[in-house]
């Protein structure tokens, strides 16, 4: 993949996923993106942070003490886990639903 393509698919997924997070009240979920990274605060301090990989052509996704690394998969246009294959906004769904106590979908 050019640069130029990887930097475009990974800023307008950390928009999207932005976008996404204004639903959430920011006294459980606040959040800030710019310069190729999303970072997510919760009430309780803690931090997990969606990020790209430039050098790698990669979405890193960290939270808590588990990370992942995403590649695009073109074929599904999605991210997709470097080791197991399933898909960043399911993982990130996952891990805040986790940390807030309930289900949600990002």
């Amino acid at each position: 993949m050019e640069l130029q393509d990887f930097l475009r698919l990974a800023d307008e997924t950390l928009e999207e996923i932005a976008g996404r997070l204004e639903e959430f009240d920011p006294d459980e979920c606040d959040f800030e993106c710019g310069d190729g990274m999303l970072t997510l605060e919760f009430a309780d301090g803690s931090k997990f942070v969606l990020n790209r990989q430039r050098g790698n052509h990669q979405m890193w996704l960290a939270a808590g003490a588990r990370a992942w690394h995403y590649d695009w998969d073109p074929e599904s246009r999605c991210w997709k886990d470097d080791r197991d294959g399933h898909e960043l906004r399911t993982r990130l769904s996952e891990v805040v639903g986790e940390k807030l106590g309930r289900k949600i979908s990002i």
